[in-house]
């Protein structure tokens, strides 16, 4: 026998605890070296926590959102084991105290195999509760395994097998802090008025904090301008057909944007500025992010000295953190930094929005959706592809005047992409 521990991987300096999401195996389960057992989400990305070895899963220490820190013990493989056998006394018995993960992913386990009355490790925590027999409950989860909606729905319905005569008992030995860690269950059905309260997850749960702490300690004020976009789109219809047959990426709006932007930061360097106490920070470099939405919450990767960047880079590049955001695959290196940030709203159809300001930079850019609008030029009525630019900034050490300039700057440049060639 030959037991290998799985732990929480090193987390940043800045980053105290995570929070395992959901296990990929169970116990009795086969793994390979280096297969995804679960992901551990941290409040600015999410940790892949691969087997160290390969044999067979044979205890789950911490359940599905259990919060954990850099190094802490989560699970056990035997390198020896055969799959679908059962944890050997001795290795229970050499084990720490028995949590409450162990002894329902223990219970949870099928017998010869059988995925048709399997729970996940929060819904057998709350079968366990309630004293239900294992196969009690129908699952609608994959392969047939049982959720914890499905236990609660049983239970609300009294579909469920011989429920709890009386309170479920803390076994012995199980810290408090372990119970602490299973999620609350969801509020029951309220007939046609149902409700289902649901953890922030801690990346959502640090956007908060950071947009509220901008709120609070920075002089956020915006400034509005009109660009019209179409000399962008001409250039862009007269050259995507080569542009992406030589860079194999399509040319889009954001690449423009971005140009823009560090033209005109160049321009007025205290828009690519910080704060930091009483100082004002004066960056020589050009990092520019650009907020992305996932599943999990809104991140902003950075795109790292932007200046030196052409304009098939920047394309890649978005596209890269694109597809990281959706799989929850960005990196901390992807994500720290940033001198200056830019909120595409325009994706989602947003015609005006007053941005954020992503502390500790000064200034973020909000562009949105590219509408015909009714324009007057030389004294007639004309239809241009208008977009609305907005720019919040930090009123402490931004003044009005630089701000103006600043997002004029941006729209002559859109307007005039010739400008961002001769840099003028």
């Amino acid at each position: 026998m030959a037991i290998v521990d799985v732990k929480v991987p090193q987390l940043s300096e800045s980053v105290a605890e995570a929070t395992l999401l959901e296990w990929k195996k169970k116990p009795g389960e086969a793994v390979s070296a280096d297969e995804i057992l679960i992901e551990v989400e941290t409040d600015k990305v999410v940790l892949e926590v691969p087997a160290p070895s390969a044999g067979v899963l044979i205890e789950i220490v911490q359940v599905d959102g259990a919060t954990v820190v850099a190094d802490q013990l989560i699970a056990r493989i035997d390198t020896e084991a055969t799959a679908g056998a059962a944890a050997p006394a001795a290795v229970a018995a050499a084990a720490a105290p028995a949590t409450v993960a162990s002894a329902v992913s223990a219970s949870a386990a099928p017998a010869g195999g059988s995925k048709s009355d399997v729970a996940m490790p929060a819904a057998a925590k709350l079968m366990a509760d309630n004293q239900l027999a294992a196969g009690s409950v129908s699952g609608t989860g994959k392969d047939g395994r049982v959720t914890k909606g499905d236990v609660l729905g049983a239970l609300a319905s009294g579909t469920a097998g011989a429920s709890a005569q009386k309170p479920a008992q803390i076994p012995t030995g199980v810290p408090t802090k372990t119970l602490q860690q299973v999620p609350t269950p969801m509020a029951p059905n309220l007939g046609d008025r149902p409700e289902e309260r649901v953890p922030m997850t801690r990346l959502r749960a640090r956007v908060a904090e950071r947009l509220l702490q901008s709120q609070a300690t920075n002089a956020i004020l915006t400034t509005f301008n009109e660009v019209n976009m179409a000399p962008v789109m001409e250039m862009r219809k007269r050259f995507q057909e080569k542009f992406e047959k030589e860079h194999g990426v399509k040319i889009g709006f954001m690449s423009f944007f971005v140009k823009a932007a560090v033209h005109a930061l160049k321009k007025y360097p205290i828009l690519n500025a910080s704060v930091d106490g009483n100082d004002i920070v004066y960056h020589g470099y050009f990092d520019i992010g650009i907020a992305v939405g996932s599943p999990r919450g809104l991140v902003v990767p950075i795109l790292r000295n932007a200046d030196q960047m052409s304009f098939a880079d920047i394309e890649k590049k978005i596209a890269e953190f694109g597809a990281k955001a959706r799989d929850g695959k960005l990196g901390l290196d992807d994500l720290t930094g940033g001198t200056f940030s830019i909120s595409n709203g325009g994706v989602f159809g947003s015609m005006m929005s007053t941005p954020i300001i992503n502390p500790p930079q000064a200034a973020i850019l909000g562009v949105h959706a590219t509408k015909d609008r009714a324009m007057v030029e030389n004294g007639q009525i004309v239809i241009r592809p208008m977009n609305y630019l907005a720019m919040s900034y930090d009123h402490r050490i931004i003044d009005g005047r630089e701000a103006v300039l600043g997002l004029v700057a941006m729209k002559e440049a859109l307007e005039d992409p010739a400008r961002l060639l001769f840099d003028i």
